[in-house]
């Protein structure tokens, strides 16, 4: 598309000039405009509202001679997606009010305004200022006011608009938090989601990376299943994810029996470290086009009570709508087996488990576990798991094929019965091999060489050995 631009050419002249947008300078201008005619409308709705309030004047359909911007024939995204989800007037006006801290937040510096009678803002207006942003934040009884008034019906029926049955919660628009559990409902801020606000307003549909809101990573992996090197045994039974994640659904409609079956998959990858529990998730994810995210069981854990399944609910929230694999590496900490309530202490992390089991089986997508003893995990847990996978450390067959693969071609071929005797007697695991392998190569290089030579490798295996606390 292009469009006029007008310049100065000179001293009083005026020339035009044609300048093709962009596809992303497009998708600005047509939000941009799209926003600045919702926010024109809001601001009417919110002078309105006030006057309405300061005048006592009885206006329960003051919006009623305010129709909101038409947005069925607009190209902008968000235009698109209100078009979409059928949003209403109100909602409409909750999503701005939402959005303008992040857009234009002198619009709500209005309600900065004091009672003279209190000293103090009106409780009616809702909201708080930041404690970086020096603007005002509004909450859900600064929707409320906007929307109802004081009209204790309107008030009722608006409520419905934080279910988390309702689109803002389903597909995690908006996020309502509250300061406290014991604050009223409507106290909460009302947050727009970061990946709402690159998905509709910067058409960025970036996944979600590590924060404090957030505490999981995307693992992703440059290598693909040939070179996962596994038991046949082993490869069957994640060959059952891999089906049912393709086809779970199609057997939940069709077959009848979605009464009886839950949707998602459970899983727990047990074994000792480094036999390719973690690269096999990874491995799933990226054949099947579903992001693979570690949790970091560190920031979820918390000493305080409730705190830790709080953010558990947030992380699941989240995770809800999203076509993810959650994967909980190191279990244990979290998923660890039930004790005697002997203790407050023993009572809180039994609260956790409880939890965490109800969380899990109630997951609509797919968790994998992963622990380095089967026995660490709770038996409640184990029984709700649709498959527990044993990862062993690999023969001398398998290891034999991991030195081959990883060294690729990297070795002296003169020395390759040496290579077989090596598999045969050190049992290690394919990540101990890997690094054998690194350090192998940085010797070789060391010595001015571009092969590795068998002495590389053995020191290498002697290293791997002693860190586990082995010996030859």
């Amino acid at each position: 598309m292009k469009i006029a631009r007008v310049r100065p050419q000179g001293e009083g002249a005026m020339h035009t000039v044609e300048h093709a947008l962009t596809e992303d300078e497009q998708i600005f201008d047509d939000n941009a405009a799209c926003l600045q005619r919702e926010i024109d409308w809001f601001s009417q709705a919110l002078e309105i509202r006030l006057q309405q309030y300061f005048t006592s004047s009885a206006a329960s359909s003051i919006f009623t001679s305010l129709p909101p911007p038409d947005l069925h024939l607009d190209n902008a995204l968000y235009a698109q997606w209100a078009h979409k989800n059928k949003l209403n007037q109100d909602e409409r006006l909750l999503l701005i009010l939402a959005l303008l801290p992040h857009i234009q937040p002198q619009i709500l510096d209005t309600f900065f305004i004091h009672n003279a009678q209190c000293e103090r803002q009106f409780t009616e207006f809702g909201g708080r200022k930041g404690q970086v942003h020096s603007g005002f934040l509004p909450t859900g009884e600064t929707a409320m006011f906007i929307i109802a008034g004081n009209d204790l019906n309107k008030r009722l029926q608006l409520l419905s608009l934080f279910d988390s049955g309702h689109v803002f919660s389903q597909e995690q628009v908006l996020v309502f938090r509250s300061s406290s559990s014991d604050e009223p409902l409507l106290t909460c801020l009302l947050t727009v989601s970061c990946e709402f606000i690159n998905r509709i307003l910067r058409n960025r549909h970036d996944l979600l990376d590590y924060s404090s809101t957030f505490p999981a990573k995307r693992i992703t992996s440059d290598l693909e299943w040939e070179d996962l090197v596994l038991p046949p045994e082993v490869v069957d039974d994640i060959e059952h994810i891999r089906m049912w994640i393709k086809h779970g659904e199609h057997i939940l409609s069709q077959w009848s029996v979605g009464k009886s079956l839950k949707p998602g998959y459970r899983s727990l990858f047990y074994g000792p470290p480094g036999t390719g529990k973690t690269l096999t998730a990874t491995l799933i994810g990226s054949e099947l086009n579903m992001a693979v995210y570690r949790v970091d069981l560190s920031s979820l854990i918390s000493k305080y009570i409730g705190e830790t399944e709080k953010n558990l609910a947030h992380l699941f929230d989240q995770a809800e709508t999203k076509n993810w694999i959650l994967f909980f590496d190191e279990a244990d900490a979290l998923f660890s087996t039930r004790t005697q309530s002997s203790s407050a202490n023993d009572r809180h992390s039994n609260q956790q488990i409880a939890y965490l089991l109800q969380r899990i089986e109630d997951f609509p997508g797919v968790v994998i576990l992963a622990s380095n003893l089967r026995a660490n995990i709770d038996p409640a847990f184990s029984r709700r798991f649709q498959s527990l996978i044993y990862f062993p450390m690999p023969n001398a067959t398998l290891r034999l094929q991991l030195w081959l693969q990883i060294l690729s071609g990297h070795y002296a071929d003169e020395e390759q019965d040496k290579l077989i005797e090596l598999a045969e007697k050190y049992e290690i695991s394919g990540g101990a091999i890997t690094n054998v392998v690194r350090f192998a190569a940085m010797s070789a290089l060391q010595s001015e060489r571009e092969i590795i030579e068998h002495q590389d490798l053995i020191k290498g295996v002697m290293k791997e050995l002693r860190k586990e606390g082995r010996t030859i």
